[in-house]
């Protein structure tokens, strides 16, 4: 194929994928169905004008990979630490019960063997990024239904890691076969893993430390990183996605984990593009319709059964009936990584074109219906409640996750917000900075006394991290005013709002947007220095006292006693200037 050709595929499938994507956003879809959609429509479904070939296939793989890798970096232990037990218990049982009912469904439906299991294996696992995506834009993500969703997604991530290793192997006739892959793959991602976790609490922080002030190193360092692990990967006979998914892990632990990923994701869309519109691709119109009676009673069947397995035992866990509810009600859905196990399958040739267009049909129908199930989930339960409350006991409890709410936030760490810490310290049980220099965070680790999100404030992570929305004050050191514009837009309308200006046309907009107090330096400095020198113009003994005091103040703060307090007081302009 020309390079012509492929750079013309390229835009067609761009271009059509932007136009799509912009009408699944406008009738509240996921864009993943936009790009599968896509790929149906530029190939032998509708107008057979792209074919997956050449560099499409090449690309559509490494998107797969960054998917992973993106994955991967979602994968913060410390985000699950406090119910890792339950979630742990929920996600293995989830596993079994889910493939359970997919087998009995696949086989009800008269599937032959191989395709039962395919078909159980594809449909075990939730939408990672539509749930993610969702449940984030809703400032759910870290609500207690958000984070039992998110752990259960991490264990099934896991394993979905080793269905797809599994897959990727070449020799699986016999059960003894696959027994002797399984325990390669399980010794292999050990070793890989181990190295994954030991590079994230020793080689890691050093290497970010020092590169992370370099928005271009940092961001290519992060990149190299993910196909180092590929690299290594496929020299142990493991799919890429293996080594894209750890290696992801490993960048997750990080402190620079936010701004990485915000910066990842971009880079990661154009390829999941790809990877997505591939599938659609590979479809002919007969594949995707020749079992659609069966992927409508399989949707309806398994969206059904996944909500009460989820039911059950997030309930048999003692959390309220309404955290039940709403973490099971976020996972019914029939996840795009089917279309991922569905697609090496037939590469491997387990199973046929048919079988994926069943899967890609069961996909997109589930994944449309549970997106607007996902955005009206508190409606839905509310309309339920009264039935549900049967479900209710006074033994069950949710955890308390200690989430930020009614906190503080300073955007930025330099001598105005270190100066204000301690006096929101004791106003506030939480208190927050967001700063983008590492060696403003290296002293915030060390000191231990602030939580800390390294980042900039521009970026949407990073302001979900700290939860700006459920902030009670916020303290802005930048100057910079597209910055502190965005801060007062999104802001709860309640929240006291300190800002920083130069130019007293911005101080009045900020003011104007709803600013508490606009702190403009150069009025204070002007201020202060009018006083000094009044004083010594009016009162030189007045004046000693003056700075004597200031410097009192520097001392208590920084703890560093002059040996002659008396002395540096003089020689900074005291009785002897005479």
């Amino acid at each position: 194929m020309s390079e012509i050709a492929l750079a013309a595929d390229f835009a067609i499938i761009i271009v059509v994928a932007t136009t799509v994507g912009i009408i699944a956003r406008q009738t509240g879809q996921p864009t993943i169905i936009a790009y599968i959609l896509t790929g149906l429509i530029l190939g032998p479904v509708m107008f057979d004008i792209v074919t997956e070939e050449g560099l499409v296939e090449s690309m559509a793989e490494l998107g797969l990979g960054f998917l992973l890798f993106l994955l991967g970096m979602k994968m913060r232990f410390d985000d699950i630490r406090e119910i890792l037990r339950p979630i742990v218990n929920i996600a293995v049982w989830q596993t079994i019960l889910q493939t359970a009912l997919a087998l009995a469904v696949a086989w009800a439906l008269g599937f032959d063997p191989t395709e039962i299991v395919i078909i159980a294996l594809a449909t075990v696992f939730g939408a990672t990024p539509i749930i993610v995506k969702i449940l984030t834009d809703k400032d759910e993500i870290t609500s207690l239904p958000g984070k039992i969703d998110v752990g259960v997604l991490i264990v099934q991530d896991i394993y979905l890691v080793v269905v797809l290793a599994l897959l990727g192997a070449e020799e699986l006739g016999s059960a003894s076969e696959i027994a002797t892959t399984l325990g390669v793959i399980a010794v292999m991602m050990t070793f890989i893993g181990l190295f994954s976790v030991a590079s994230s609490r020793y080689l890691l922080p050093t290497l970010f430390r020092r590169i992370a002030d370099n928005k271009d190193v940092f961001l290519v360092v992060a990149i190299a990183w993910a196909f180092l692990f590929i690299a290594v990967s496929e020299q142990f006979d493991l799919s890429l996605e293996v080594g894209a998914f750890l290696a992801g892990i490993s960048l997750a632990q990080l402190p620079y984990s936010k701004e990485l990923e915000d910066r990842i994701t971009p880079i990661t869309d154009f390829f999941i593009l790809i990877f997505f519109a591939s599938i659609g691709l590979r479809l002919a119109a007969d594949d995707l319709l020749a079992y659609w009676l069966e992927a409508v009673i399989a949707s309806v069947v398994m969206m059904v059964g996944n909500f009460w397995i989820m039911f059950y035992l997030i309930d048999r866990e003692d959390f309220s009936v309404e955290t039940s509810f709403l973490g099971a009600i976020n996972m019914v859905q029939v996840s795009e990584f089917s279309l991922v196990v569905g697609a090496l399958a037939v590469q491997q040739g387990y199973i046929g074109t048919d079988i994926l267009g069943y899967l890609s049909l069961m996909a997109l129908l589930t994944m449309s219906v549970s997106t607007y199930i996902i955005n009206y989930n508190h409606t839905l339960y509310a309309q339920t409640r009264p039935w549900f409350s049967r479900f209710e006991s006074a033994d069950k409890n949710d955890v308390d996750l200690g989430e930020y709410n009614d906190h503080a936030i300073a955007i930025g760490y330099d001598e105005i917000t270190e100066r204000v810490l301690p006096v929101l310290e004791d106003e506030y049980d939480d208190v927050v900075i967001i700063d983008r220099q590492t060696d403003h965070i290296d002293a915030l680790e060390e000191e231990g006394r602030y939580d800390y999100i390294y980042g900039d404030f521009r970026h949407g992570e990073i302001r979900k991290a700290a939860n700006l929305k459920g902030a009670s004050f916020v303290l802005s050191s930048t100057v910079q005013a597209d910055v502190n514009r965005a801060l007062l837009e999104e802001v709860d309308d309640d929240a006291t709002v300190f800002v920083e200006a130069e130019r007293i046309d911005d101080a009045r907009e900020l003011y104007d947007r709803g600013a508490a107090y606009v702190i403009m330096s150069t009025y204070l400095t002007a201020e202060k220095l009018s006083e000094y020198v009044e004083q010594y113009v009016t009162d030189r003994e007045a004046f000693r006292r003056l700075i004597e005091r200031d410097i009192e103040r520097i001392v208590d703060r920084d703890g560093d006693v002059p040996a002659d307090r008396e002395r540096r007081a003089t020689e900074t302009g005291g009785e002897d200037d005479d």
